[in-house]
């Protein structure tokens, strides 16, 4: 049956265009916009028997009430993947701006993926090696999980992303069936040309798939980018049994150009403008993570949102709080003290991190230093805040110690270079020596055979 063609639009509202008088249209249908032999890729996004609502990918500037043609294409976005994506670089809807050829060998697949029916997911285990230590060490990331970052205005979570990016890998034998999807919406061309300079020197871009939608695309092309970036990484992971591990950057421009949307197609907004579907469709990009029965590969998720004004109960960070395993929190005090990258240990942690670490994973006594850690920063804090009331000098011996342990752990455990990566063995080594500025007697998370195997005094505790 042959494709009917309109010409003339109802009216356009922004990204929106509107079509009276269409038949046979269908949610998430791709348009095909032609306006004087120029060509532009929309989505139907409301359809009724009286009015058709389209968003248009390239923007709708230029468009001519009269004169423009659309043609429905009766099926939904797609874009064509195969193993020939890695190593290359693809703007907001999957099309490529590295310079190089079209994917020619592959098969399309629908951006909009399939759920994962829950009774056929795998409990994640395995981790990720980042090799930064805050993360390895204690909220270590597993197969499978999504564990967002929460970070803020100003502060490193580009040049953590891309620390990642450059340095995760697997321990082991699968150590080489390994591959990263970067996805990056709404940022900055000096931005841009940082992460992608970086994946080049560093060699990382061989295993990488790029997708760049920049500040001045339009707005709407990020609605698509995270689900463009899933379906590439679902490909390689669920046909090419690769573990896949995608990072999304920054999911706050995401729910912006979602807003601009609901706003523009005159929908009751919800907490700050938001829609009140924000939270189920956040959880169609989140819940695409996840290992499955009978599939070798599996899919990874780092999310990254930077909280409007530092407000962890914004709507953003709220929901994906609700939706995800954990989070990584990033300080703007760490970050005042010159502390790189500046992960505030407190309020973060991996929830699966569990049943991923110790005998077996990474090392027999990662869950006790860990453990360990946790409890002595905790007390740092407490013993900071009693300081600043009556002075170091009128703390106790022990109180002193603790201090001087807050200091080794932000400078010689969480501080680390941007092009530093630390196994696993020598983080948890690090967190020994930093636990030397404590006497054993405090030690009370970890054994007394881990003691004797680990622990070494420092002289300054002494």
């Amino acid at each position: 049956m042959p494709l009917k063609e309109y010409v003339g639009l109802s009216q356009i509202n922004g990204p929106l265009v509107f079509m009276e008088n269409v038949e046979n249209v269908g949610y998430n249908e791709v348009v095909e916009l032609n306006f004087r032999g120029k060509k532009r890729l929309g989505q139907v996004v409301q359809v009724s028997k009286e009015m058709a609502v389209i968003q248009v990918f390239e923007g709708t500037e230029g468009l001519n009430l009269n004169e423009t043609k659309v043609k429905f294409l009766g099926k939904t976005l797609q874009i064509k993947v195969s193993e020939e994506i890695l190593g290359r670089t693809f703007n907001g809807i999957g099309r490529p701006i590295d310079g190089g050829l079209e994917i020619v060998n592959g098969v399309y697949q629908d951006i909009n993926g399939a759920p994962i029916n829950p009774a056929s997911r795998m409990y994640p285990r395995n981790f990720i090696q980042t090799g930064i230590s805050a993360i390895d060490g204690l909220m270590t990331l597993i197969r499978g999980q999504k564990l967002p970052v929460f970070s803020g205005n100003g502060l490193p979570h580009n040049r953590l992303a891309v620390q990642i990016t450059k340095q995760a890998k697997l321990k082991g034998e699968e150590s080489g069936n390994f591959a990263i999807v970067f996805a990056a919406m709404g940022i900055k061309h000096d931005d841009a040309q940082y992460i992608l300079s970086s994946f080049e020197e560093s060699g990382a871009i061989r295993n990488v798939v790029t997708f760049l939608n920049l500040a001045d695309d339009p707005t709407i092309e990020r609605i698509a980018t995270p689900r463009v970036a899933l379906t590439a990484a679902e490909y390689l992971a669920y046909e090419k049994d690769m573990h896949v591990l995608v990072i999304l950057t920054d999911m706050t421009n995401y729910c912006e150009a979602l807003r601009e949307l609901s706003t523009a197609r005159g929908e009751v907004p919800s907490r700050k403008g938001y829609p009140g579907y924000l939270y189920s469709d956040l959880a169609t990009i989140y819940e695409r993570a996840g290992m499955i029965n009978g599939r070798k590969g599996s899919v990874t998720q780092i999310p990254i949102l930077s909280m409007p004004n530092d407000d962890i109960t914004h709507p953003i960070p709220d929901l994906t709080g609700y939706i995800t395993e954990g989070q990584i929190v990033l300080s703007r005090e760490l970050q005042r003290k010159g502390i790189y990258p500046p992960i505030g240990i407190l309020p973060s942690l991996s929830r699966l991190m569990k049943d991923g670490i110790g005998k077996g994973y990474t090392r027999d006594d990662h869950p006790h230093v860990s453990s360990q850690l946790f409890a002595a920063y905790s007390r740092v804090q407490e013993v900071r805040a009693l300081a600043s009331i009556i002075g170091e000098e009128e703390l106790t011996d022990l109180d002193k110690k603790y201090l001087k342990f807050g200091e080794a752990f932000e400078r010689e455990f969480l501080n680390q270079g941007e092009d530093e990566d630390r196994s696993i063995e020598e983080t948890l080594d690090i967190g020994w020596k930093v636990l030397g500025y404590l006497p054993p007697s405090e030690l009370t998370r970890v054994s007394e055979e881990e003691i004797k195997e680990h622990y070494q005094a420092r002289e300054e505790a002494k």
